[in-house]
């Protein structure tokens, strides 16, 4: 589990193309110890398994492995040496929940449809799935590569987003751009009461 607080960006800094299987090396700030083995950790919202790491300078490096279906369900595919990605460790008993509760299984991709800067902040609409849409409510909680995010406003497939300093200097969406697609993360909560909500 996580929380959608993204605590460093890292970069790709090595691809392994294997069959149906993509191996990454990742760069990171981390403390190489901070890291284990087997342990997961987001990528772009994507919960990714630690499958080797070591130390790079003052932070670390690690490994991951992506999966054919995560392929073709997310901006994984896309990725390349160079890309940035927002990176969170898992939650430890007793870590402060400061965001919402992100299980990393990305349900779709929402394409970023419009972005006004407002001085040191950003205003930004998003097109989601039909079959997620219903998802997603007013002042309701969504993912969006990786990143907790109250939702402002909804209409029909379409809602909107607004990003504060903070958040635009503590990921990657500095650069992020009309046309671009990200992960997307519904609230488990709304995807729970929705299918109680189908049984009764």
């Amino acid at each position: 589990m996580f929380t959608g607080i993204v605590t460093d960006v890292g970069s790709i800094v090595l691809v392994k193309e294997k069959k149906n299987l993509r191996r990454l090396r990742i760069a990171s700030k981390y403390a190489a110890r901070s890291l284990s083995l087997g342990a997961s950790i987001a990528n772009d919202g994507i919960c990714l398994t630690i499958v080797a790491k070591g130390a790079r300078g003052k932070g670390s490096w690690f490994e991951v492995e992506v999966g054919a279906e995560t392929l073709a369900r997310t901006t994984a595919r896309r990725w390349s040496k160079g890309k940035r990605l927002n990176l969170e460790r898992a939650l430890k008993m007793g870590d402060e929940l400061g965001g919402h509760l992100v299980t990393g299984h990305i349900d779709g991709l929402a394409k970023l449809i419009r972005r006004d800067n407002v001085g040191d902040m950003a205003r930004l609409g998003f097109r989601a799935p039909a079959d997620l849409s219903k998802f997603i409510a007013p002042k309701g909680s969504v993912v969006l590569d990786g990143i907790s995010l109250t939702v402002n406003d909804v209409k029909g497939d379409e809602f909107g987003v607004f990003i504060i300093p903070h958040t635009l200097a503590a990921t990657h969406w500095s650069a992020l751009e009309a046309g671009q697609d990200v992960n997307l993360e519904v609230d488990p909560i709304a995807r729970y009461l929705a299918r109680l909500a189908e049984a009764r």
